[in-house]
């Protein structure tokens, strides 16, 4: 039985999503935790399983979103070989050899994650950093997210968590400008921008070619949001110039969402940057953003973005992870939840979520507290 039947008379979590990014009020506020979409960290997956066991988190907290991934490459990571650093190759090696070799491989896009010191913590060994030579750039090898092998049985789980689940169904297409600096290196890429644009520009046809590609793959497959999203900003305001984003990134985000919507015009486009995004927010409306996440409260007034923003933009997100659901009260949540759905969801056009992924500090009476007030208060 989908986890919702038990509520009487109600919507079903996929006509509760839709209604509220129709900018109508549901029978009660979409929630979910940003985990469900992109995986959560190790020690909050633990805290789960041995919480909601046997059931699943989704199930447990009647989620009201969940997320489809592709299908992984047939590539062979050692097509990366000769562009790993040092560390890489001797990890591979030893890999062999040890139980080390969780991180020694390369992603599909050639880029090493190389496990940090601290929990979920990573360090992002950038394969194309201090390479100087635009003619070496361009030999690098890029990944197969054009073949259609790589969505193959996704419309299927698609249809199967619509209808038996009753679910709505989010896919992540990937980034632009991030995915372009963990192959080139933040710094790299920053400098490639103010005085190497045509490396830069190299760098974003191609990641902007791979998520419009993976979009178009999981609009066909019939997911309701696809998610695309850069960090552009921090917490004080943005990491370049409106212009600058304009120049290097809008043009690839408009044809994405362009190619998307012609696919299929309902399917919802959700942008995801971290801080304080606001000045980007007309630019975002004008390529055809719908959903803007996460809405980081730290540094975004949430009240005021709706207010002016609000009969153009969803938002999905607000609820704070630095400060209120790890180190706050049960109260604390209970109060920002409250003031969300007060500020932000009164006409619909809220989908309510932690703004990040939780991290290890988060008490279970927090998470639990999350979703009994949005029960409450709706």
């Amino acid at each position: 039985m989908p986890a919702h039947s038990h509520h009487r008379d109600q919507m079903s979590s996929r006509q509760r999503v839709l209604t509220a990014l129709n900018h109508q009020k549901p029978d009660r506020t979409p929630r979910l935790l940003y985990g469900e979409l992109i995986g959560y960290v190790p020690a909050i997956q633990e805290l789960l399983k041995k919480r909601c066991s046997p059931k699943s988190p989704r199930e447990y907290f009647s989620m009201d979103i969940t997320g489809v991934v592709q299908n992984p490459t047939k590539l062979s990571p050692e097509r990366f070989a000769e562009w790993l650093p040092e560390k890489a190759k001797e990890a591979r090696k030893g890999a062999a050899t040890s139980q080390e070799s969780v991180g020694a491989n390369a992603d599909e896009w050639g880029v090493w994650w190389r496990p940090g010191s601290f929990q979920h913590f990573v360090h992002i060994e950038s394969p194309l950093a201090g390479i100087d030579n635009f003619g070496r750039i361009r030999e690098y090898p890029w990944p197969d997210l054009d073949q259609s092998y790589r969505y193959e049985g996704m419309a299927e789980r698609v249809a199967f968590l619509h209808d038996q689940d009753g679910v709505a169904v989010a896919g992540f297409a990937g980034s632009i400008f991030e995915q372009a600096w963990y192959i080139r290196g933040m710094e790299n890429l920053l400098e490639d921008m103010m005085i190497n644009p045509e490396v830069a520009h190299f760098m974003f046809d191609h990641t902007a070619y791979y998520q419009k590609a993976l979009a178009v793959g999981m609009a066909k497959a019939g997911v309701d949001i696809v998610m695309l999203g850069d960090d552009v900003a921090s917490q004080t305001g943005m990491m370049m110039s409106v212009d600058t984003w304009q120049e290097f990134l809008g043009p690839h985000l408009a044809a994405t969402i362009k190619a998307v919507k012609a696919i299929r015009p309902e399917v919802k486009i959700f942008y995801h940057s971290d801080g304080k995004v606001s000045d980007l927010i007309p630019k975002l409306i004008e390529v055809g953003v719908e959903i803007l996440n996460p809405l980081q409260p730290e540094c975004n007034d949430v009240a005021e973005i709706k207010q002016s923003y609000g009969q153009d933009l969803c938002f999905f997100g607000t609820i704070s992870v630095q400060q209120t659901l790890p180190f706050g009260s049960v109260d604390d949540v209970r109060r920002e939840v409250e003031d969300r759905i007060t500020k932000a969801g009164h006409d619909g056009g809220l989908i309510l979520c932690p703004s990040h992924v939780l991290g290890p500090e988060v008490p279970w009476e927090n998470i639990a507290a999350f979703f009994e007030a949005v029960d409450e208060f709706h």
